[in-house]
């Protein structure tokens, strides 16, 4: 008798599941189209839904069915292809490693793929579709293997993300300075960066279909596989998978699906993380969805509906002469980046807030040691800044250009090298200084003004002033900088306050920020000034080049205000960097404070991006290895980490304008390089 009351329960609930799976399906596949067919109308020429009609019932003139077929068919489909393809990756990805931000762009596979098709380009080599798309998966596959084993193959949530960013970060600088290295062979390569579903014609869609078909085919044929990876590892163990195996060959099907979309049409931005959470919640209503078998295909109908509803927004809100030129990967970007931030709201960090190192007083012989030798190395980087470059100089030159009676060669040489170097000295100590304060406030090692997205938010506010105004003055591409990096920060701090600046959760929210802002200055170079990529890379790249002593003249008086905070206040900075409540207990306002703190560092921040463009992590090492170097006091912490950073980047520029002279590479571009390894380092190091 039990098992026949049961079972009119059970059947009923099993066909609605499957109703709902059906209806669910059906309305995706529907919206999928509508966007397919609002696509094909919007573009340049004027043709229409009617004009459309006519060219795919062969009824249309000449002009228009080229139009049709040529171009807009082909956009749309690789829109459909792409989203798909990115859906699959990024929903199979993240059931492998039963990690909810895991995605091709979290894996730093585009950046991979990107540094690969950048070393194929510089070779002077020309490949064919298939063979770049082999390259492509290639240098994609090896960056997701590289951040799967750093993250401890993902199970780490935020820990894979800070991974993937940091690598990609690091591939990206070595891929931005293969492109002002080789201009000519990778022509056209940052621009195809951005991510763009326009097409001329089928062939590329064609070429790739079988490719992508393939992995999409030995994904659905392990989705028993995947689905028992999804219960735990032991338990898959227990069902008979092979759970080494089984993930491999996920992760490399879904590499592959990402190498092709990222051959097809360029990096798309966080379609990958973005369509498996708009699926997740039918798993909850469903029970058809749970499985990986449904679940994939309706992953990849959310993913092209992302590519295809950007497209279309895109094409809507941007006139139709300037919408050509704006890549669809922008778009998803700043709903990837939002997504992220409110991901970031929603995880429950259980890090903690934590003193960053054991308390560790070295020696005063040691600190006066350790400053006297970094004087002496900030005296000899300065003035190898000063005497070597594309034409070498000695220091009687010097001498008689202080005293003006030096030749017009010499003269024109370091009228132009010495803002260079101060510069570069200037930028480098005011990032650290920065990197400083907002690691005491935040009690966070990983908290950086690059990673958190207030370089990010500086860089963006003087880029929209150049691109507007273009004759705007040193203290107002400033004032834009630190407006930028004012309401990068109030986003960033304002949001992780809530928890207590917990170390993921304040990292993760200032990643998703940093991509938006990415995202928003790759608008503004595309809408205003879109055939000069290689200005806006020298800006980005951290450059010094070009910059007068009136340019260094605003972050040297943030420096020297904010070096004085810092020392008066320096009681209080260790109060800050301790813990919560001992300050309290000491009659110190700690949100004053901290936002005292905070203000500082924004500003040397953004006049520090005013003055030397984009220079990642140095915020990061500096009063890391200053730490290290002479122990947690703030009182010795400052002047060692500011030393520290005004070495790094100037030995930095001086490379860049050394090594591969006369070209020369932004000395952001080689920090980058540095501080990659650095930033992974402590991830492991945390982990451990």
């Amino acid at each position: 008798m039990a098992v026949t009351a049961t079972s009119p329960v059970a059947r009923p609930s099993t066909a609605a599941s499957r109703t709902g799976v059906a209806a669910v399906t059906a309305a995706l596949v529907l919206l999928v189209l509508a966007l397919g067919i609002a696509d094909i109308t919007q573009g340049t020429a004027a043709v229409g839904p009617a004009e459309v009609l006519k060219a795919l019932t062969g009824r249309a003139d000449q002009s228009d069915a080229s139009v049709v077929i040529a171009s807009r068919l082909p956009r749309m489909t690789a829109g459909i292809l792409v989203g798909v393809v990115l859906g699959v990756a990024g929903a199979v990805l993240q059931t492998v490693s039963r990690n909810v931000l895991a995605s091709p762009d979290t894996l730093a596979v585009n950046a991979g793929s990107y540094l690969a098709l950048g070393l194929a380009g510089a070779t002077g080599v020309s490949l064919p579709l298939l063979a770049s798309s082999s390259v492509a998966f290639a240098g994609g596959l090896l960056a997701a293997a590289v951040v799967l084993v750093l993250s401890g193959l993902g199970t780490g949530t935020v820990r894979l993300v800070l991974a993937g960013t940091a690598l990609a970060l690091g591939l990206n600088s070595l891929t931005e300075g293969l492109l002002l290295l080789f201009p000519e062979q990778t022509e056209g390569l940052y621009q195809w960066n951005q991510g763009s579903i326009s097409q001329n014609g089928f062939d590329g869609v064609l070429q790739l279909l079988p490719v992508a078909v393939a992995g999409l085919a030995g994904l659905l044929l392990t989705a028993r596989r995947i689905d028992a990876l999804a219960l735990g590892d032991d338990a898959a163990r227990g069902l008979g998978v092979p759970v080494r195996a089984t993930r491999v060959t996920v992760v490399v099907l879904a590499a592959l699906l990402s190498a092709t979309a990222v051959t097809l049409a360029g990096p798309i931005g966080f379609v990958g993380l973005c369509a498996p959470a708009l699926v997740r919640p039918l798993a909850r209503r469903f029970r058809g969805f749970a499985r990986s078998r449904t679940a994939l295909p309706v992953a990849g109908l959310a993913g092209a509906g992302l590519v295809l509803g950007s497209d279309v927004l895109l094409r809507a809100l941007v006139p139709a002469d300037r919408a050509v030129a704006v890549p669809t990967g922008v778009v998803t970007s700043l709903v990837g980046a939002v997504f992220l931030v409110v991901t970031a709201l929603r995880l429950r960090d259980t890090s903690g807030a934590e003193a960053p190192d054991r308390l560790r007083i070295p020696s005063r012989t040691v600190f006066l040691a350790t400053t006297a030798v970094l004087v002496a190395v900030v005296v000899g980087v300065t003035l190898g800044g000063v005497l070597l470059g594309d034409s070498k100089l000695l220091l009687g030159d010097v001498a008689n250009w202080t005293q003006g009676r030096a030749g017009r060669a010499v003269s024109f040489v370091l009228e132009t090298r010495v803002p260079r170097v101060f510069a570069a000295l200037c930028a480098g100590a005011a990032l650290a200084l920065a990197g400083t304060l907002v690691q005491a406030v935040t009690r966070n090692p990983l908290a950086d003004p690059g990673v958190l997205g207030v370089s990010g938010g500086a860089a963006l506010g003087a880029v929209l002033l150049v691109t507007t105004v273009p004759v705007a003055g040193t203290w107002s591409v400033a004032g834009a900088a630190f407006a930028g990096a004012a309401l990068a920060s109030v986003l960033v701090f304002g949001l992780a306050a809530r928890g207590g600046y917990q170390q993921n959760r304040l990292v993760l929210v200032g990643i998703g920020v940093a991509a938006g802002t990415a995202a928003l200055i790759s608008l503004l170079i595309v809408l205003t000034d879109p055939f000069n990529a290689t200005k806006a890379l020298t800006w980005l790249s951290g450059s010094t080049y070009g910059r007068t002593m009136p340019d260094v003249v605003p972050v040297a008086l943030v420096l020297v205000a904010g070096l004085a905070v810092a020392v008066a206040r320096r009681t209080e900075l260790d109060l800050v960097s301790l813990d919560g409540d001992t300050p309290r207990l000491l009659g110190l306002r700690l949100s004053r404070a901290r936002l005292g703190f905070l203000v500082v560092s924004v500003l040397l921040s953004a006049t520090a991006v005013a003055s030397a463009g984009t220079i990642a992590f140095v915020g990061l090492v500096a009063p890391h290895a200053a730490r290290a170097l002479v122990g947690r006091r703030h009182v010795r912490v400052v002047p060692v980490a500011v030393l520290l950073g005004a070495a790094l980047v100037c030995t930095a520029d001086l490379l860049g304008r050394t090594v591969i002279a006369p070209a020369q590479l932004g000395a952001g571009l080689m920090t980058a390089t540095i501080g990659t390894p650095y930033f992974l380092y402590l991830l492991v190091r945390s982990r451990r």
